[in-house]
């Protein structure tokens, strides 16, 4: 099949749509035309393509705002290559970590007989994804100590997977060390950055020197297998323990003394047909012309149809994301929101038409199921 073949049609609607022929859940990105051509060409067309390669990495691409309404199916379904694996059996889902990594612990809840393939970097677990080396990657996107994970917003702009689920998982840290250490023989403690962060009131009444390494299942393969006797590893719960055959010194030494929640995404190269059947949750970037007000008429488009928004942060944009994004004009800031709407919602997709006024760039990211599992 010819992968550069291209056919136009005109339409009235205010932006571009790039679209599979071949496939009803069409990947699109939207943005307003430039002044400089717009004033002598349609006001906007739609641009057809034939499905590109397997692999295209850096394209701006938009998930699906067409949808499936039909009500007599409970389940949200997946594109035709993951409704295959309602439960996880015989999908390949990767993550960042080794065995016993928080990641890990969120796979097996998302996907509990699922075959979980563990990556050293969040790029590589895209990368499999990419490549189908794996069906799934998991991404940690925010926790409720120290926000949002910015890098792994970038990678969500960087490559065209979609959101197509979220799963959360509840975070209890433990200090872990080798049999026979005590608690006063440790000088030093290892974990990943956002787990240090997560503990520092525990970590300075025990007067442990932290240090950092990529993942805290890491930390506790580390000092089993180096048969460290002056160091432990901060860990979730008791699942490393039990991998690595550790001893636990101290149990939830969080800082807030409930627990922490980290919310992961799942991403696929397809997305889901989204539903309006069941809670959905969309989530979008995008970016405002500057002026007086314009960030409060552009949330207006969701209150005037009382949509929730869940989150709204805006983050600075740095010029190289931009090229790689392929968009010419720049702007300081871009808008990351999670709404409680599904786009096969009529309402989700009146807002959405509607922000594309105040905006040069608009993009979703995935529209799912929101997770209503218990912690």
């Amino acid at each position: 099949m010819q992968f550069n073949q291209v056919t136009r049609v005109s339409s009235p609607m205010t932006a571009s749509t790039v679209r599979p022929l071949t496939n009803p859940l069409s990947r699109h990105v939207t943005s307003k035309p430039f002044p400089s051509w717009s004033e002598h060409r349609l006001k906007a067309s739609i641009t057809i393509h034939i499905p590109y390669p397997k692999r295209r990495r850096y394209a701006p691409i938009m998930a699906s705002l067409h949808g499936d309404d039909d009500d007599n199916n409970n389940r949200p379904a997946l594109s035709s290559t993951l409704s295959r694996f309602p439960d996880g059996s015989g999908l390949r889902v990767a993550y960042k970590g080794v065995h016993g990594a928080n990641s890990e612990s969120a796979v097996k809840k998302a996907y509990p007989k699922c075959e979980a393939l563990s990556c050293k970097t969040f790029e590589d677990a895209f990368e499999a994804v990419q490549m189908g080396d794996a069906k799934i990657a998991v991404l940690p996107i925010e926790n409720s100590s120290c926000g949002s994970i910015h890098s792994n917003y970038d990678l969500l702009l960087r490559d065209d997977l979609h959101i197509v689920g979220e799963v959360k998982v509840a975070i209890h840290h433990c200090l872990l060390a080798n049999h026979g250490v005590k608690l006063e023989d440790l000088k030093r403690v290892l974990s990943h950055p956002q787990a240090l962060a997560q503990c520092e009131y525990a970590l300075t009444r025990f007067g442990l020197v932290r240090e950092e390494v990529y993942d805290t299942a890491a930390a506790a393969e580390h000092i089993k297998s180096h048969k460290l006797k002056d160091t432990g590893a901060v860990v979730r719960s008791d699942v490393a323990a039990n991998i690595y055959g550790l001893n636990i010194l101290a149990e939830d030494i969080q800082d807030d003394c409930d627990n922490i929640v980290t919310r992961f995404l799942m991403l696929a190269r397809e997305p889901i047909i989204p539903r309006t059947n069941k809670p959905f949750k969309t989530s979008i970037v995008f970016s405002l012309e500057e002026g007086p007000g314009v960030l409060s008429k552009a949330l207006d488009v969701f209150a005037q149809r009382k949509i929730n928004l869940t989150k709204i942060e805006s983050r600075p944009v740095q010029k190289k994301l931009l090229r790689a994004l392929r968009i010419e004009k720049y702007f300081n800031y871009l808008f990351f929101v999670d709404l409680e709407a599904s786009v096969a919602d009529l309402k989700a997709k009146l807002a959405l038409k509607d922000l594309e006024e105040f905006g040069s760039f608009l993009r979703v990211l995935g529209s799912y199921p929101v997770d209503m599992n218990e912690l």
